[in-house]
């Protein structure tokens, strides 16, 4: 992966033939210039000779598996020609009578191996010379006798080269290898007799350690280190003329930290970091090899060895399709996106490195090798890391990050790094992610245009083409609002001064409880934001603006696919000055279950920490245990406590005495000894009729004179024109409330698709029979219409009433009008009546939700459960006592850390900690989906629900001073494997993307395919049990063999690989339960 060549002093040239050694034996061939050469190789190697060639003018000869007729290597030469058909991909390089018929009948001159494949392998070698070609490389019997590692330990020995200790011959028992190993101490390494690049080679430390897979040796993923500068010429000169080497070749030698060297082993081909030699030294290896293969001298060269000098630093770094995360497993796949970098001090020798090239799991994963040059190490390294940082590679992933941590650290920078390096800096694998924007943009896009909206529509309603302006504002500050004086004076301070005004304050609900009800919740971010400083200009006077909590939480990961603390800041920061207020659901914070009690006092103190001044606390049945726990958790956060009474019924009717004046004023109350800054009437559903409200303000006035009041309604019938009113006692410009409304008209036609206008026209006074809430009405409409049950509407609407009544008349708001709801459709799906559902109660199959509250899981509702209906639903499942979060163990928010970290491959922020304890499930979904995905927060929102039309050009700002360029091209028809390819333009460059038509796919039954070049083994059955760490398989990609162990013990119920089974990344290989 990686290769440095630090020089010591007068080194010699690596690998030609010094002439001052003993001249080896004669050729067979007679000597005569190369006008044809071939190159048994693929790739870098391959296309480096060919260019080397060209210079030379030298006609260049190309061969090439069945599975490489798409690779760069067989399009750089003059002729290419097919071997190895019908066999595996590595056996077709390997096919020697293939290889040399094909030098045969196009009178080639020469054959230049590379490296790899059969460029150490004598019989090729004889093979070359026996059908009158030259093979470029040293003869036959010297490839022999330096591939055997025994005998050229042997001979290294004979010509006085220092050697590490060893065996004389191959060990065939385990106990002489324990001999040898009891006299010479530990470490110990074992090492294959033949074959290089480190396959088979392991360190023993210690008599009771062994390998841990023995079956799977060789990692050839995993980096060699340590210098690569070679110690002094004598030692290398005498091996070769030891045995008469000739061409080029590479001793290898183990140095200690004295600067002792001992040799390991000899190369008898050109060794893959080569580059670094020609770099430093000003002479191209591959042309002396040719030439050398020609019949000319080292000195016809000019490669005396007392002329080779040595020019600063060189580091090359290979470019690999693995994955340091994933102990370098290589990964495969399309390449959407190549960009190199470039510039002074780089070379690029590349391979398959170029858009749209396919990265098959059969050959090595190296894209390009880039070396950069510079007057000592630090000077190189920084080359290199400029030009890596460069690099833009999407499609696959790469070891680029791994690579730029390594240029990075210290003791590499210093020259200091050895063959621990990597194992004792665990710190290089903290890799930084790329962010890969635009690319996941495209994909998004071409999402859309190929399987329709990420987020369901309810009705097909287009959404605008005209995206909405938000007035001007001046420039500067916005002027001074409320939120001055609870930064002042705290949250009582804050009290006291509402109590203090005279007139009305008004509160917004635009960025929250409107848009909920009135669009599904399904306001973006985005707009949200545009305009945001206008409110804090031309709105100032606000008592506050609700901006967050309630369902906007989940609904903005779970369908918006936007993170909601995000929107918490983004807001924040364009809003300095009006306070803003949150929907806080006591025990269930912004969920829909109950949580540790520890969970819900940290998201309070982290909503705090993130810009949220008021928590509007209530409980959906009013539950005075619930309510206290969002009162406490709020205080003790530092905010504004405003306790919401849930109001239901009708406080004026006196035959309506469940939910009595009497009632309301008992619960304000408590809430006022609770510490409550502000009393909130929560009319959810709009009972609140002006008699009523007469009455509960002046009681709840005359009782507590010192609170300040808040009534938050839903009233569609007047809304508008109570606003205005409100307004202008606030003092706010009504031509400024006029240009807000303009901007909120033109941002809901974005929204059509959501808009309760489509299907609900007018509002309705039966409202107060059925009590359904604001936002819970619109969507029960939405649902009956995608049910086909529009026109029984007023049926469901009779049901809830219905239902309502069978649950012992609730308060209804989220989750308990969650309950009355499920019920409800349950009633009209099945066409039960109440009468019907209470004598079946024993034997119907309710809905969760409805089992859990009889339960007692969200709390006790006013005056107890309803009985006998109750006991006849649950029957013998258990009942929740007391407060439901009170029984739960605190989260353990430490481990919860550690679990994401080890995930999602980073530390959660505590933000993100908190959205994964509230909605697991949904978090997972949300980081899955922006890590497939990436930041669709930033497309307009008719794209980011409609995707473009074709030839629509448009801009995407990902962030200030970025903005991409896009125009959508085509789309394409749908290929074997159930994809379409759409086409976009993204800055003037054309980009493809490769999309699965998830409809067709249904239809086609796509099945992957058996290869015949995988060597993938299947260790269990379906059925077995295993344990924590067992194999269940070992594939095989790229030369090398990865075991799958079982993360957890279980047993095996599905099994999805078979041996030979060609895998995807992130496939499914087993299910362990």
């Amino acid at each position: 992966m990686f290769q440095l060549c630090r020089p010591r002093g007068g080194r010699a040239l690596l690998g030609l033939r010094l002439l001052r050694g003993p001249p080896g034996p004669a050729r067979p061939v007679s000597y005569r210039p190369l006008r044809k050469v071939l190159v048994a190789n693929r790739g870098e190697i391959a296309i480096r000779v060919f260019r080397a060639c060209t210079e030379l003018g030298i006609r260049t000869v190309a061969v090439y598996s069945e599975q490489d007729t798409g690779q760069m290597h067989r399009q750089k030469a003059d002729e290419a020609y097919l071997v190895g058909r019908g066999l595996p991909p590595v056996q077709a390089y390997l096919h020697i009578p293939d290889i040399i018929r094909v030098a045969q009948e196009n009178e080639v001159d020469a054959i230049h191996p590379g490296y790899g494949f059969l460029s150490e392998r004598a019989d090729f070698a004889q093979a070359c010379l026996d059908a009158g070609v030259r093979f470029v490389g040293p003869p036959p019997d010297v490839v022999r006798k330096m591939g055997d590692k025994v005998e050229a330990r042997a001979i290294a020995i004979a010509a006085g080269v220092p050697v590490v200790p060893g065996t004389p011959s191959p060990v065939s028992a385990l106990a002489e290898a324990q001999e040898f190993a009891a006299r010479v101490g530990f470490p110990v390494i074992l090492k294959a007799a033949h074959g290089g690049g480190g396959r088979g080679m392991r360190v023993v430390r210690a008599p009771q350690v062994r390998s841990p897979n023995p079956r799977n040796p060789k990692s050839p993923g995993v980096p060699s280190w340590g210098g690569s500068g070679c110690p002094g010429p004598p030692s290398r000169a005498g091996l070769g003329s030891q045995v008469g080497y000739e061409n080029a070749g590479t001793v290898e030698f183990l140095v200690d930290q004295n600067g002792d060297y001992f040799f390991i082993e000899v190369n008898s081909r050109l060794q893959v970091e080569h580059t670094v030699t020609e770099e430093i030294t000003d002479v191209d290896l591959v042309h002396a090899q040719l030439q050398v293969a020609a019949g000319r001298s080292l000195p016809e060269l000019g490669l005396q060895q007392e002329r080779i000098r040595v020019n600063g630093c060189a580091i090359q770094c290979r470019v690999t399709t693995e994955d340091p995360a994933r102990g370098f497993q290589p990964d495969t796949g399309r390449i959407e996106v190549f960009r190199s970098g470039e510039g002074m001090g780089i070379r690029l020798d590349g391979a398959s490195a170029f858009q749209g090239a396919l990265i098959s799991p059969h050959y090595d994963s190296l894209l390009v090798k880039v070396v950069a040059h510079g007057p000592d190490q630090p000077a190189a390294a920084a080359k290199m890391s400029r030009a890596l940082a460069e690099f833009r590679i999407r499609g696959v992933k790469t070891n680029i990050p791994f690579l730029q941590n390594v240029l990075a650290h210290p003791q590499f920078l210093a020259g200091a790094a050895d063959t621990q390096f990597i194992d004792e800096n665990p710190e290089l694998f903290h890799l930084r992610p790329g962010q890969n924007r635009a690319q996941k943009l495209l994909h998004y896009l071409g999402h859309v245009m190929v399987n329709g909206p990420s987020t369901p529509l309810p009705v097909k309603a287009k959404a605008a083409l005209v995206e909405p302006n938000p007035p001007a504002v001046p420039m500067g500050d916005p002027p001074e609002g409320l939120r001055a004086v609870l930064q002042r004076e705290g949250p009582g301070g804050f009290a006291r001064a509402l109590r203090r005004h005279r007139g009305l304050l008004l509160t917004d609900t635009t960025f929250r409880d409107a848009h909920q009800s009135l669009l599904a919740t399904r306001v973006r971010t985005r707009d949200l934001a545009r305009v945001a400083p206008f409110v804090a200009h031309a709105l100032s006077p606000l008592c506050s603006m609700e901006t967050w909590g309630g369902a906007t939480f989940d609904v903005a990961m779970r369908f918006l696919h936007e993170c909601p603390w995000e929107r918490l800041r983004e807001l924040r920061r364009l809003v300095p000055n009006i306070p803003f207020q949150m929907l806080l659901r006591g025990a269930n914070a912004v969920g829909y279950t109950n949580y540790p009690d520890n969970v819900v006092h940290r998201f309070c103190e982290v909503a705090v920490a993130n810009g949220m001044d008021i928590f509007r606390v209530f409980d959906a049945l009013n539950y005075m245990p619930n309510l206290l726990l969002g009162v406490e958790a709020a205080g003790n956060a530092g905010a504004v406590v405003e306790a919401a009474l849930s109001y239901t019924g009708d406080v004026a009717n006196p035959s309506r005495t469940k939910y009595s004046l009497q009632y309301y004023l008992g619960l304000a109350r408590e809430l006022v000894t609770a510490g409550t800054h502000v009393l909130c009437i929560k009319d959810m559903a709009g009972l609140l009729t002006p008699a009523a409200a007469r009455l509960l303000v002046g009681a709840l006035r005359e009782q507590h004179p010192e609170v300040p009041l808040h009534v938050h309604t839903h009233d569609t019938a007047g809304a508008g024109v109570a606003s205005i009113m409100g307004a202008v006692v606030a003092c706010i410009s009504l031509e400024r409330v006029f240009e807000y409304s303009e901007y909120w008209e033109a941002a809901r036609g974005l929204y059509a698709a959501f808009d309760c206008t489509a299907t609900m026209k007018s509002g309705n006074a039966d409202v107060y029979e059925n009590e359904i809430p604001g936002g819970q009405y619109t969507n029960l409409h939405f649902q009956a219409h995608a049910m086909g049950l529009g026109h029984k509407f007023k049926e469901v609407k009779k049901a809830y009433a219905e239902a309502n009544k069978l649950l012992g008349d609730l308060i209804k708001v989220t989750p308990s009008s969650k309950v009355v709801g499920d019920l409800a459709q349950f009633m009209v799906q099945n066409r039960l009546s109440r009468e019907e559902v209470e004598a079946r109660a024993d034997e119907l199959s309710f809905p969760v939700s409805v089992v859990e509250f009889l339960q007692g899981h969200i709390g006790v509702p006013p005056g107890g459960f309803p009985e006998p209906f109750r006991s006849r639903v649950l029957k013998d499942l258990p009942r929740v006592e007391g407060r439901p979060g009170a029984s739960l163990p605190p989260l353990d928010f430490e481990a919860l850390g550690r679990e994401l970290g080890a995930r999602h491959g980073a530390p959660p922020s505590p933000e993100e900690l908190l959205s994964a304890a509230l909605y697991p499930k949904v978090y997972d979904e949300f980081r899955t989906f922006t890590s497939t995905f990436g930041p669709v927060a930033c497309l307009g929102t008719r794209l980011f629900l409609e995707g473009p039309t074709i030839a629509e050009e448009f801009e995407v700002e990902l962030e200030r001073g970025k903005t991409l360029h896009i125009k959508a091209l085509a789309l394409g028809d749908l290929n074997a494997a159930g994809q379409r390819e759409v086409f976009f333009e993204l800055n003037g460059q054309l980009r493809s993307i490769l999309v699965r038509d998830t409809q067709a796919l249904k239809e086609m039954h796509v099945h992957p395919k058996a290869d015949k070049g995988a060597k993938g083994q299947v260790r269990v059955k379906e059925g077995a049990t295993v344990a924590k760490g067992d194999p269940l398989c070992v594939l095989s990609a790229m030369k090398m063999e990865t075991v799958v162990t079982a993360p957890v013990g279980g047993k095996v119920t599905k099994l999805h690989v078979r041996p030979g089974l060609s895998l995807e990344g992130d496939d499914l290989i087993a299910v362990i339960e």
